[in-house]
């Protein structure tokens, strides 16, 4: 059996996914620059939409990369 998955973002109370937070958006992108789907990290849906988002922002800013190869 598994354990349940928690929304990483209601759990810590944050309220706003910042596309400028590299940190935090690198956990939700794939080793080929994908962005993870919610069933496999476990958001809410909510957040999956801002998390989206933000990394599509942060990747036409140029803070993240569209592809790693």
């Amino acid at each position: 059996m598994t354990k349940p998955r928690y929304c990483h973002f209601c759990v810590h109370n944050i309220p706003v996914v910042d596309y400028k937070d590299i940190q935090t958006l690198r956990r939700y992108i794939s080793s080929y620059g994908k962005i993870v789907p919610r069933r496999k990290n476990g958001v809410c849906s909510s957040h999956q939409r801002k998390l989206a988002l933000a990394i599509k922002r942060a990747r036409i800013v140029a803070l993240l990369p569209f592809s790693t190869r």
